[in-house]
């Protein structure tokens, strides 16, 4: 499994630019028309929003780093009232909406995962490239993966290194992390990605720093980034107007598992079949219809020109008339490492 977006090293001389994946594809799915009402729920450095709005679209930007809010100013300044950017969590895109004057949306967007200007502003602590405090937040407030390391019990740990970064050695890892803390606390990513090599080294031929799926896996967990992704998904099915379009690109495994159940068992793929008991109450209706072959993968030329779109998936669907649902013990339970607690290395 590959890390979430933006892990592509920085050109010579500057930052990487973070450039939207599948950004056609997307505004195509969510059949932007003038006057429609849109949500960006990850508005980064503007791209799908921008699209949006060249396109005649009203956009609701949230984004729960208060530098990219900071950074799209200029955007929104040029773009005549048609772009409010919101400093918040795309788990709440329902209420923002609704505190914005709007009850229904048109589309809600979804571009899932940490960006490339997260990644390469080292101070933030994201990625193992730069020596910096291991924070990894990407809005303000909670705990740090500084916090997170000295706090969590082993086993957590190593339910969380396993879970949201398929980590094979895992136990090893944590481990090793509750026995360095107790001399001196894991306070800086060089320190952390220096004990993951020495107990857990890459394999001949890896072709990734042995580091890569605890750095993810941290960076998930102290952003709850699968219940945050779980809750933006009820929140659109709850604010979106029948016939309006919910498209997310994610980025690994995970993610993709979450969207792809919740749109199965919305758009009744995901029910049980056959006839039911007498009493048994019937299957709701479903909140979702889905079109044509899914997922949608980049093109060739996208994979060559950007190498964080390689795997990138594109989902959408087309909202019903029927009541949401609200959230549910099946959706919620993809999104928690400790309910898919299993043997580990």
């Amino acid at each position: 499994m590959t890390a979430s977006r933006g892990e592509a090293r920085p050109p010579a001389g500057g930052l990487a630019r973070h450039i939207p994946v599948l950004l056609e594809e997307a505004v195509a799915a969510l059949g932007v028309h003038e006057g429609g009402v849109y949500c960006d729920g990850t508005f980064g450095a503007g791209g799908y929003a921008r699209a949006i709005v060249d396109r005649g679209g009203r956009v609701i930007a949230i984004d729960r780093d208060p530098a990219a809010i900071a950074g799209g100013q200029a955007l929104a300044a040029s773009a005549g009232g048609r772009l409010a950017l919101v400093e918040g969590r795309f788990g709440e895109l329902d209420a923002i909406a609704r505190k914005q004057g709007f009850s229904t949306l048109d589309g809600v967007v979804l571009d899932v995962g940490v960006s490339s200007m997260q990644l390469d502003e080292a101070r933030r602590g994201f990625s193992f490239r730069h020596d910096a405090p291991l924070d990894m937040r990407m809005g303000r407030g909670g705990r740090s993966a500084a916090d997170l390391l000295a706090d969590e019990a082993e086993e957590a740990l190593a339910d969380i290194l396993y879970y949201f970064g398929e980590e094979r050695a895992a136990r090893r890892i944590a481990r090793a992390i509750v026995t360095e803390r107790q001399a001196a606390p894991l306070v800086s990513t060089r320190q952390l990605a220096s004990l993951i090599e020495r107990v857990a080294p890459a394999r001949p031929g890896e072709p990734i720093h042995p580091a890569t799926r605890s750095f993810q896996a941290l960076r998930i967990a102290v952003n709850d980034e699968l219940g945050e992704l779980a809750r933006g998904l009820v929140a659109a099915e709850a604010i979106l107007k029948p016939g309006g379009r919910l498209a997310v690109v994610t980025f690994h495994s995970l993610e993709d598992r979450i969207v792809k159940q919740f749109f199965a068992r919305r758009s009744g793929r995901g029910e049980a079949a056959g006839r039911r008991l007498p009493g048994e109450k019937p299957a709701p209706a479903p909140t979702f219809s889905t079109q044509g072959r899914q997922p949608i993968a980049p093109g060739e030329a996208e994979r060559s020109a950007n190498p964080r779109a390689r795997s990138a998936k594109l989902r959408f669907a087309t909202r019903t008339g029927a009541p949401a649902r609200g959230a549910d013990d099946a959706l919620m339970a993809l999104t928690e490492a400790s309910s898919r607690r299993t043997r580990r290395s």
